[in-house]
């Protein structure tokens, strides 16, 4: 008997736990009680999201989810960093594995079905990396014919290959299928295709990183809109998220952060804050 109400004690003490932890109503709740936040990032992508080793990841987005948790808790955070490629963004929002994504997340609208946005916190053109020593393509125009990258998860290829509304240009092209975006520029780098299309601030990031190797077009295809991906239907957070945003433009960290991961590699950075969209 003593064993049975011992063990149904411990199930109590659980289950008092779970209902602890699930009380929040929302990811901006918990991180301002509990002083932690689970945020999910790049870890491939220099100058965005890079991870080396055991250290933490840095880069731009890296600063920027930073600074966005300290503002929603009003104070220091113990932020632990979940990888979150593209292809795994939607689940990890979706069960709860992580309460915000900062990882070079574009919003569009079929993402909005599935996720809600705060931000965006910056926009970016959509350019093209090719090999340096690449003539044949000077122009966005020249992709007609070539092999194109396909990350999985992403949809910027799509601004090439497909026609309006998801496209843009509808260029015929070979799409090769890559992981990801690091394994995209490993097979630009190999002669496995030639040419990876996504924002230029990930591009400007490999080319930055192997100098001499890899030369953008400076050809933008489109503008995107990057947005801190939160657990759909969760507005009190994107609400304080996008509170955070504009504290981070207005008191110049945006600006500050965009000089440090990107004022070396030529790019035209943005000035000022974007438009915010409605959480509702």
């Amino acid at each position: 008997m003593r064993g049975a109400a011992y063990a149904g004690l411990v199930m109590v003490l659980a289950l008092s736990a779970c209902d602890d932890v699930t009380s929040y109503t929302s990811a901006a709740e918990k991180i301002r009680h509990t002083r932690t936040a689970v945020i999910g990032t790049k870890w491939d992508q220099p100058g965005i999201g890079w991870k080396a080793g055991f250290s933490a990841p840095q880069g731009f987005d890296v600063d920027v989810a930073r600074y966005i948790v300290g503002r929603l808790a009003g104070g220091q955070v113990k932020i632990t960093w979940r990888e979150s490629a593209s292809s795994q963004r939607e689940a990890l929002l979706q069960n709860g594995t992580v309460d915000l994504v900062v990882a070079s997340y574009s919003i569009t609208p079929a993402r909005t079905t599935r996720v809600t946005f705060a931000g965006p916190y910056v926009i970016s053109p959509q350019d093209t990396l090719v090999r340096a020593d690449d003539r044949r393509i000077t122009s966005t125009s020249d992709l007609a014919g070539k092999r194109i990258c396909l990350a999985e998860g992403s949809n910027s290829y799509r601004r090439i290959t497909d026609p309006p509304p998801d496209g843009l240009l509808d260029l015929p092209a070979t799409l090769v299928k890559a992981s990801n975006y690091s394994d995209c520029v490993r097979k630009l780098a190999a002669g496995r295709l030639d040419a990876v299309s996504t924002e230029s601030f990930v591009l400007a990031g490999y080319a930055d990183q192997d100098p001499g190797k890899f030369r953008l077009l400076n050809d933008p295809v489109s503008i995107e809109y990057y947005g801190v991906g939160i657990r759909k239907g969760d507005l009190a957070t994107c609400e304080a998220v996008n509170q955070a945003i504009t504290s981070m433009w207005r008191d110049g960290t945006a600006t500050r952060l965009l000089r440090k991961w990107f004022g070396k590699t030529g790019l035209d950075l943005p000035t000022s804050m974007p438009r915010l969209r409605s959480c509702r």
